[in-house]
């Protein structure tokens, strides 16, 4: 790694209680910032649609929400319905953050969104290779941890707000 401020190699050094990449020439010291990544759960008739994620992704072969990184620029909540558009083809509108969700030495924090409508028909694109309908009492095999923490935040939002299940009106 280089020093973005002189170009100078980097060492790691103890900074702040922390290990960090510092500059060798000028000092400089880098901390490294998590990436902000959004899921979206969407929800038909008292059941989630989850993409199984493909081979060129990250826990290839497992199931989660529509999710992915937001870019540098990008307002989060449009960054959300592009990657439902990318990954499934559908419209949605958005619904609340229901949740942020990290880990200790994780480096990506997830900002998951309910929806609160869509339209079209759900096919598998970008990082998927298969989607499907699943109760959150059946679910396959889910590909991270925070999954189940966002069902309980999802459940919660639903009883408090007193949102009906999406019928199929909507759905094209």
């Amino acid at each position: 790694m280089f020093c973005q401020r002189c170009g100078g190699a980097t060492a790691t050094a103890i900074v702040e209680a922390r290990e960090r990449p510092v500059c060798t020439q000028c000092g400089w010291v880098t901390y490294l910032d998590p990436k902000l990544a959004v899921a979206v759960v969407i929800e038909r008739n008292g059941e989630f649609l989850l993409g199984r994620r493909g081979p060129a992704a990250s826990a290839s072969g497992r199931w989660s929400f529509p999710a992915g990184f937001v870019e540098r620029g990008e307002v989060v909540e449009a960054a959300a319905v592009r990657e439902v558009r990318e990954e499934t083809g559908v419209e949605i509108a958005l619904g609340p953050l229901l949740g942020l969700y990290s880990r200790p030495d994780e480096t990506v924090v997830l900002a998951a969104y309910a929806c609160r409508s869509f339209r079209g028909v759900p096919a598998a694109g970008d990082d998927l290779d298969m989607i499907g309908w699943y109760t959150p009492d059946a679910l396959p095999d889910m590909a991270f941890p925070h999954d189940t923490r966002i069902i309980a935040d999802w459940r919660a939002w639903r009883s408090r707000e007193s949102v009906p299940a999406f019928g199929g009106e909507g759905i094209s």
